[in-house]
């Protein structure tokens, strides 16, 4: 009988244990979806540009060498409501996304996935709404091979 007991706890905990991690490799999907959006992962600063509020649009000159597959931009000093954005590729084909979000300072867009293999980037072209800010915000380009 109490054998039986031992061999029943021994059984409760081993559940228990797989239990936990059957919850770990669930888990992971998740994480690499978070990487996905620009949460982790490893992306690579190409470039920034101060968003000027009398113009429309501002380019980011891309001087890195290789090829991407996905970019993201980084807001800071100020929000900004971006309507779409252009990648202009090596090989002179360009790439429109419509963003269409509103991104706060300190904020990030969600990962834009690029067309085709990995693209090489000449430039990327911001087209915003125009507004009052007291300073100038910044935009920073960062790219994911």
């Amino acid at each position: 009988m109490k054998r039986r007991r031992m061999f029943q706890k021994s059984i409760l905990v081993l559940s228990a244990l797989l239990l936990v991690f059957d919850c770990a490799v669930a888990a992971t999907p998740q994480r690499d979806r978070d990487r996905d959006r620009g949460r982790g992962g490893r992306w690579e600063y190409l470039g920034q540009a101060h968003v000027d509020g009398r113009a429309d649009h501002d380019r980011i000159s891309v001087n890195a060498g290789g090829s991407f597959r996905a970019i993201l931009l980084e807001v800071q000093d100020g929000a900004i409501e971006f309507n779409h954005v252009v990648v202009h590729f090596e090989n002179g084909g360009d790439h429109e996304v419509q963003v269409r979000d509103r991104v706060r300072s300190g904020g990030r867009t969600r990962a834009i996935d690029l067309p085709g293999d990995r693209r090489r980037i000449r430039s990327v072209e911001l087209w915003y709404e125009k507004a009052n800010w007291r300073r100038r915000p910044m935009v920073k380009l960062y790219g994911q091979r």
